[in-house]
């Protein structure tokens, strides 16, 4: 890397996509000069130049927030660098692992997906209209809302035994929305179920 010649802007600067060596994210773009660039070689870890305080910085320097550099890529033309890093710490100035956001319009939320599908259980749970599936859920009761998790817990398995992808999302989905149908039918909020999970394995690292 340090021996192609690389294309400086007319401010002596190149773009800097920083991107998490283990799991690809997008941390950050910024900028380098021949300097940062250089730093970055000796020392392993990621220097920029700030365009808007007209200096050289080291990140991490003053939160601690440093990144260990694995590897750096450059582009076909020359003109942007890759760094590929172990970060100890955010990246971001806000306290965020990545300077980046997902367009609202643009992305489709897990926890929607789940928020919405419980109120139109508990709906249906509350009016019971006619032909509906989960009116007969509900209408059977437990014993029969719990064989129906059985025998999709049982597909579940079958399908990863088959190594289908397809199969196991399509079979997942059926075993997630019966285990929500159970839970309205108990009187449990997914909310529990989220306190629950998070009790008990968010903010574990050491497993």
């Amino acid at each position: 890397m340090d021996t192609i010649e690389i294309k400086w802007d007319k401010e002596g600067l190149v773009p800097v996509i920083i991107q998490h060596a283990e799991n690809k994210q997008v941390l950050t773009l910024a900028y380098m000069n021949k300097e940062a660039y250089q730093k970055t070689l000796e020392s392993k870890q990621t220097w920029l130049f700030s365009r808007s305080r007209q200096e050289l910085w080291h990140k991490g320097a003053t939160s601690g927030n440093t990144q260990e550099v694995v590897n750096i890529y450059y582009d076909c033309d020359q003109d942007a660098i890759l760094l590929s890093v172990i970060p100890h710490g955010p990246a971001c100035h806000t306290g965020s692992e990545s300077c980046f956001r997902e367009v609202e319009e643009l992305q489709v939320s897990q926890s929607k997906v789940l928020a919405d599908l419980e109120k139109l259980i508990a709906d249906r749970h509350q009016k019971l209209p006619e032909g509906s599936y989960t009116t007969y859920l509900f209408t059977k009761g437990v014993d029969k809302i719990g064989k129906k998790i059985g025998e999709e817990a049982a597909e579940v398995i079958i399908a990863a035994k088959n190594n289908s992808k397809e199969e196991l999302r399509y079979e997942a989905a059926d075993l997630f929305y019966h285990l929500m149908v159970l839970l309205q039918n108990q009187g449990i909020p997914m909310d529990e179920i989220y306190e629950e999970l998070a009790s008990r394995y968010i903010g574990r690292t050491s497993e």
